[in-house]
């Protein structure tokens, strides 16, 4: 039991969680799993998720308010591209996390099974149902 438990980062925490905001609206996440493959111009993103280039002007804005976005000028046009690998990496989690079976479908299929072990197992001879008890409830 040689693991230790780190101690609460409040400052980390809150931008975990300002991370977190940023990536949770669905056209920011469109927004960013496009930067994570190449930068683009405001304009090109604006077309790309059918919003109005100062709606995903918004976007990017709080993106790059989060640390997930970076931008560059060249002359009238702005690009922006995902802020690093680390990025990516988020969106692929968070899609790994999306496709694991929930808690309430994992215990269904448990139970699905043991039934079928239960059905493939023969009957005793003199075996009898128990029926659980109800627990006690306080009055």
């Amino acid at each position: 039991m040689g693991a230790q438990v780190e101690a609460w980062d409040a400052a980390g925490a809150e931008r975990a969680i300002a991370v977190l905001k940023a990536v949770a609206d669905p056209t920011r996440y469109r927004l960013l799993w496009a930067l994570c493959r190449q930068e683009f111009a405001v304009g090109s993103l604006a077309e790309m998720v059918g919003a109005h280039v100062a709606a995903v002007s918004q976007h990017l804005a709080k993106l790059r308010a989060a640390g997930l976005v970076v931008s560059r000028r060249e002359g009238t046009r702005i690009y922006y591209r995902a802020a690093g690998p680390h990025v990516r990496g988020l969106l692929e989690e968070a899609a790994l996390v999306t496709s694991a079976p929930a808690p309430a479908e994992a215990e269904q299929s448990g139970a699905q099974e043991a039934a079928a072990v239960a059905q493939k197992q023969p009957a005793r001879a003199g075996s009898r149902r128990v029926r659980a008890r109800r627990p006690a409830t306080a009055e």
